[in-house]
């Protein structure tokens, strides 16, 4: 994938943190920025479906029969597991 360069302002505090990290691990500091966006990007798409799972069970709760029978068999199948 073509890459595009930017330009990102941030304070040397970080910076300094980000060149010794990536001393540390030998990577460039380009690729540490790279990947610190992928994971919160990640962690984003998450929450946000996290929220929506939310909504979707308040919009439409479990019936309390459903619930229970769930449990049940949860509990009976990890009670037969040997960890």
């Amino acid at each position: 994938m073509a890459k595009k360069v930017i330009q990102v302002p941030v304070d040397e505090g970080l910076l300094e943190e980000l060149d010794n990290l990536s001393r540390k691990q030998r990577r460039a500091r380009s690729e540490l920025i790279r990947q610190a966006c992928r994971t919160y990007l990640r962690q984003t798409k998450q929450e946000e479906m996290d929220k929506v799972y939310k909504l979707g069970y308040q919009k439409i709760p479990e019936e309390a029969e459903l619930g229970e029978a769930q449990v049940t068999a949860v509990g009976e199948t990890i009670s037969r597991e040997s960890w």
